[in-house]
C-alpha cells in the first residue's frame, strides 16, 4: 500500500487546472490539413477541365442563340423595308400603267376611227372608173372624181397629222427614219395662223373643184342653146 499522503503535502491546484485546460484545448483543436496527394490533384484537374468544357459549351450555345436573334432581327428589318419599298413601286407602277392604258385605249379608238375613214375613202377611190365615163357626163364625173380624191387627200393629211408614223418616208431606210426628227404636229399644238393656213390648204382644192364644176355646168347649159 502506498504510504498515506499527509494533508500538509503541497499541491499546486492552479497548475493542475491549467494543465487540464491545455489538454482539453489540445484535444478539441482540429488537426492541420494535410497536403493533397497526386491522385487527388489529378481528380481536381479533371473536375476543373470538365467545368471549363461545360462553360465553353454554354458559351457556344449562347453565341449561337445570339447569332440566331441577330439574323431574325435583320430579316425582320429587311421584311419591313422591302414591303414598304415594293408597295411604293407597285402603287406608282399601277398608276402609271393605268394612265398609259387609258391613253392607249383612247389612241386605239381614235386609230380605229381613222382606219375606218381611210378604208372608206380607199373604197371610193378604187371605185372610180374613168372608162365608164361618156361624153355627156364627162365633166360631171370628172368633177365628182376630183372631189372624191380631194376628200380622200384631206382625210389622209389629217391622219398624217394625227399619227406621226404615217408621215414617215416609206422609201427611206429604217436607220434614216430613226435619225430624222419627227416634224408632225397634232392640231392641238398648232397656233391660230398655222391652223388658218392649214385650213386654206385643205379647202382650196374643194373650192376649186366646185368652181370648175360650176363653170363646166354653165358651159354645158349654154351649149344647148
Amino acid at each position: 500500500m502506498p504510504p498515506n499522503r499527509d494533508e500538509s503535502d503541497f499541491v499546486d491546484a492552479e497548475f493542475q487546472a491549467a494543465r487540464s485546460t491545455a489538454l482539453a484545448a489540445a484535444a478539441a483543436a482540429p488537426l492541420s490539413p494535410r497536403p493533397p496527394n497526386r491522385e487527388e490533384l489529378e481528380v481536381k484537374v479533371l473536375e476543373t477541365q470538365q467545368r471549363l468544357e461545360e462553360l465553353r459549351r454554354a458559351q457556344s450555345q449562347l453565341e449561337k442563340e445570339r447569332a440566331a436573334l441577330e439574323e431574325a432581327r435583320r430579316r425582320r428589318g429587311e421584311y419591313h423595308t422591302g414591303r414598304e419599298e415594293m408597295l411604293q413601286h407597285l402603287i406608282r407602277g399601277i398608276g402609271l400603267l393605268e394612265e398609259a392604258e387609258f391613253a392607249a385605249r383612247q389612241d386605239a379608238e381614235q386609230m380605229a376611227r381613222t382606219l375606218h375613214e381611210l378604208r372608206e375613202h380607199q373604197g371610193k377611190v378604187q371605185a372610180l372608173d374613168d372608162q365608164a365615163w361618156t361624153g355627156e357626163n364627162y365633166a360631171v364625173e370628172l368633177t365628182r372624181a376630183l372631189t372624191t380624191i380631194e376628200n380622200a387627200r384631206m382625210e389622209w393629211n389629217q391622219a398624217r397629222l394625227r399619227w406621226p408614223r404615217l408621215a414617215a418616208n416609206p422609201t427611206a431606210s429604217p436607220a434614216r427614219q430613226e435619225l430624222e426628227p419627227d416634224r408632225a404636229k397634232t392640231l392641238s399644238e398648232l397656233t391660230f395662223w398655222p391652223l388658218c393656213r392649214l385650213g386654206l390648204a385643205l379647202t382650196w382644192p374643194v373650192a376649186l373643184m366646185v368652181l370648175l364644176a360650176a363653170v363646166a355646168f354653165a358651159v354645158a347649159w349654154f351649149s344647148r342653146f
